[in-house]
């Protein structure tokens, strides 16, 4: 499984690069901030079938 994903800020539109824990469960949800621009993004993470991280981001 991966163990890393990524996500377009929905702030400021950058691609970033997070680490995601296949241990935590197939549908995780959780806030981050922005590396960039800090504002905080709604993550969405769950794994394909064939074990790649899917992540999605909206504003918090």
């Amino acid at each position: 499984m991966d163990e890393t994903g990524t996500y377009i800020c929905d702030h400021c539109g950058e691609e970033i690069e997070v680490p995601v824990d296949p241990s935590a469960g197939q549908d995780q949800e959780y806030v981050e901030d922005c590396p960039v621009c800090c504002a905080p993004n709604l993550l969405s993470v769950c794994w394909d079938a064939d074990g790649r991280s899917i992540l999605s981001a909206r504003a918090e």
